[in-house]
């Protein structure tokens, strides 16, 4: 289940369910995309947050690691950078999109079909 936190922030976003229980939340939105999720104490592992038409991130604010799935244009992972720790930067010049979860979870959202 969500902290009350992450289910505040990111309440009315478009959701999908992946197969497994997963849940990809998508920032649609300035407000949703600037958050992101910075300055949240926990993400729950089941939950992934994505980001459309970024190829590039920030972990600045972060109090986890991250891993990243970053998309091509046509949906398909073009990489993945694993345990992202805060305070880094990374960029993806292939990606269109990435998908940011706890880090040690995006084998999950890779078997579940995420592309």
């Amino acid at each position: 289940m969500p902290n009350s936190t992450y289910t505040d922030r990111f309440a009315g976003l478009p959701e999908r369910s992946l197969s497994g229980g997963l849940t990809l939340v998508e920032a649609k939105g300035g407000k949703a995309r600037r958050r992101g999720l910075a300055r949240l104490d926990s993400l729950p592992a089941d939950h992934g947050l994505l980001i459309p038409k970024c190829p590039s991130v920030h972990t600045f604010g972060m109090r986890f690691q991250l891993d990243l799935i970053w998309l091509g244009k046509d949906g398909a992972v073009v990489r993945v950078d694993r345990a992202v720790p805060p305070r880094r930067m990374r960029l993806c010049v292939r990606a269109r999109s990435v998908v940011e979860t706890v880090g040690g979870h995006a084998d999950a959202f890779l078997s579940a079909g995420l592309a």
